[in-house]
């Protein structure tokens, strides 16, 4: 793995939690191929585990950026160090004269904005401006390049409940969810841009990860991230439970699926989000519980049933599928996110047409 990727590993694995903040493809023979399919990067530092997406071009600029590659928020989200002149990047932000300014084939706009990443717990905010710019996504293992797509640049990223400024490009992010950026509706996931053409359908599908795969150097594993849906991807054969979504002002489609969530003899009602962002821990959010700040004890079975049928049940143990209790009183946050862990055991797809999640059991 090359550098940037271990420049930002020690700084993520304190995130605990990455979330948010056309035509329907017609009828075609089974032989219909994705627009693309790329490999992802696993990485593992103890508990916690991160999917990387590389990014190798910016604009006229051959980079090598890793960036988490997050279905809990939409929108990339990327550093402006390396990117642009370091002149530009000031600790008050980046110098633009005028509307816009292009450099290195990015246009930056002077629309600034902050992108929040976590909870009352523990947020990550990045301050920087809209731009505009394309992309190859992938590496030499496979990639694919983007039109002109809107993009943050962020010059500066802080942990906001210690005050503390996080090391440049440490919390690169790729948000694929269905919505677009908290920092500002003219952004939403860069896989959402894609023209598919008439046969497949704007969107993505996530093969289940290998448990094994998580190493400590980052592995690369094939195959994993599909582009573009074909016909057969969201046929019933294929066992994908679809889960349409709800639109909201704040941030267009939300990934949040109601559900019910049961844990050692509790049940409580939720909006539940499966997270790739999230490193280690699902976070089950009950206001009925009063103490509700802890971790689940090893052994204990947790189980989740969508509005839609879809059920999933696991067991934590002391190293994976960790899973804490808390009160949304306390995260300010009413979500229960599903960690990483998720999608070890489940596929996971996402139609930006329709406005559709879908969810398979392995």
């Amino acid at each position: 793995m090359k550098k940037h990727l271990f420049n930002i590993l020690w700084s993520v694995v304190f995130l605990m939690v990455i979330t948010s903040c056309k035509k329907e493809g017609t009828t075609t023979s089974a032989t219909t191929k994705n627009l693309a399919t790329l490999g992802l990067y696993q990485y593992s530092s103890g508990t916690s585990k991160r999917l990387f997406i590389p990014i190798t071009k910016v604009g006229t600029q051959a980079v090598t950026y890793y960036t988490v590659f997050d279905t809990g928020s939409s929108g990339l989200s990327l550093d402006a160090t390396g990117i642009i002149p370091a002149s530009m990047i000031t600790p008050d932000g980046i110098q633009v004269t005028g509307d816009s300014v292009n450099v290195n084939g990015i246009t930056i706009t002077s629309k600034t904005s902050v992108m929040s990443y976590g909870d009352a717990t523990n947020l990550t905010k990045q301050y920087g401006n809209v731009a505009y710019a394309t992309f190859t996504l992938g590496d030499a293992n496979g990639n694919i390049s983007t039109k002109r797509i809107p993009f943050f640049l962020y010059y500066k990223v802080m942990n906001d409940v210690t005050n503390t400024q996080l090391p440049a490009h440490s919390v690169d992010i790729m948000g694929v969810g269905p919505g677009t950026s908290y920092a500002s509706t003219l952004i939403a996931s860069p896989l959402s841009y894609f023209d598919v053409g008439a046969n497949l359908t704007q969107g993505f599908r996530l093969a289940t990860l290998n448990p094994s795969s998580f190493t400590s150097a980052g592995n690369y594993v094939g195959g994993l991230l599909s582009i573009g849906l074909t016909p057969t991807d969201k046929a019933t054969s294929t066992g994908f439970i679809m889960h349409p979504l709800s639109y909201t002002t704040s941030g267009g489609y939300s990934p949040n699926i109601p559900a019910t969530i049961t844990y050692n003899g509790t049940s409580t009602s939720a909006q539940v989000l499966f997270d790739t962002g999230n490193p280690s821990q699902t976070i089950i959010e009950n206001p009925k519980e009063t103490n509700a700040v802890g971790n689940l004890p090893a052994n204990s079975t947790v189980k989740v049933v969508t509005n839609m049928g879809f059920t999933y049940t696991y067991t934590t143990t002391s190293t994976a599928n960790l899973t804490t209790i808390q009160n949304p009183n306390n995260t300010n946050d009413y979500r229960t996110i599903f960690s990483l862990d998720f999608f070890i055991n489940n596929e996971y797809l996402t139609d930006y047409t329709s406005h559709e999640i879908g969810l398979k059991n392995k």
